[in-house]
């Protein structure tokens, strides 16, 4: 039966999604009334944004405070020569909007602190966090943990490639990571390099996680966490388990408010 919630040219727009029976109209229009905020517009956040616009997520927030730069242009697939200069959340939209009218885009030029956090996490059904940096990682758990906000998690490093799922009342990113690095000892993309393609598969990985998670079909990510080696393209996953102690969504968590950590160094919980 048709679903009349559905227009002629979604109808076919979305026509591979409809017929299958996994997702059918339901699901599609699921992903139409649904809202995904996207941390970060870069390597991982580009396949990200692209294939929650092509499947139809109804409205996409996109959060960076970065302009383009050439060297982005190896792995960032939303942003061309032309960009160079540009506001990521800029080009990124017009990417989007591009792709998919569809999509209604939230442009968030800033870089997400403990100031700015809540608010917009609790303006989206679900995060997805793309970020390359430990502070905004630790931020975003922790504010996605207290208001009850399902995240997808991914990390890129040279090679390799990790994601994972955090669901309310599962485990959290403080369960598997306490505590960040100490800062300077974790070198960068800048630094150490990274291979072109790798936010691709990973960032992909992450956007399939979003999509499921409203149609809703298969299991997540929520207890395991996948590796990805692009060298020798193995993957391997990793059991997550909720930590009783963790200070965020443990027994007896201590952090209630983000005012009771402090967002710099190791991302320590007062």
């Amino acid at each position: 039966m048709t679903d009349l919630s559905l227009s002629p040219t979604q109808l076919d727009r979305y026509s591979r999604h409809v017929i299958m029976d996994e997702v059918g109209p339901d699901g599609q229009a699921n992903l139409l009334d649904a809202s995904v905020c996207c941390v970060g517009a870069g390597g991982l956040g580009s396949p990200v944004l692209a294939y929650l616009a092509a499947a139809g997520v109804g409205r996409v927030g996109i959060v960076d405070d970065d302009t383009v730069e050439r060297s982005n242009l190896q792995r960032q697939v939303v942003h061309g020569d032309a960009d160079v200069g540009r506001p990521k959340v800029d080009s990124a939209a017009e990417f989007v909007t591009g792709l998919n009218p569809d999509v209604t885009v939230d442009r968030h030029e800033l870089r997400l602190d403990a100031d700015t956090v809540t608010d917009l996490v609790a303006d989206y059904d679900l995060v997805v966090d793309g970020s390359d940096n430990f502070p905004t990682r630790y931020v975003v758990n922790d504010a996605c943990v207290i208001d009850g906000t399902p995240f997808v998690h991914g990390a890129i490093y040279r090679f390799e490639g990790q994601a994972t799922t955090y669901l309310p009342g599962g485990p959290c990113y403080r369960c598997v990571f306490p505590e960040a690095p100490e800062p300077g000892t974790v070198p960068d993309c800048a630094t150490t390099g990274v291979l072109g393609v790798l936010p691709g598969v990973v960032g992909g990985i992450m956007a399939t996680e979003a999509v499921k998670h409203f149609v809703p079909v298969g299991d997540p990510l929520d207890d395991r966490m996948l590796v990805y080696d692009a060298a020798d393209m193995t993957t391997d996953e990793v059991p997550v388990a909720k930590n009783p102690d963790c200070p965020v969504c443990g027994d007896q968590p201590t952090v209630r408010s983000l005012d009771d950590v402090s967002y710099s160094g190791t991302c320590a919980v007062e």
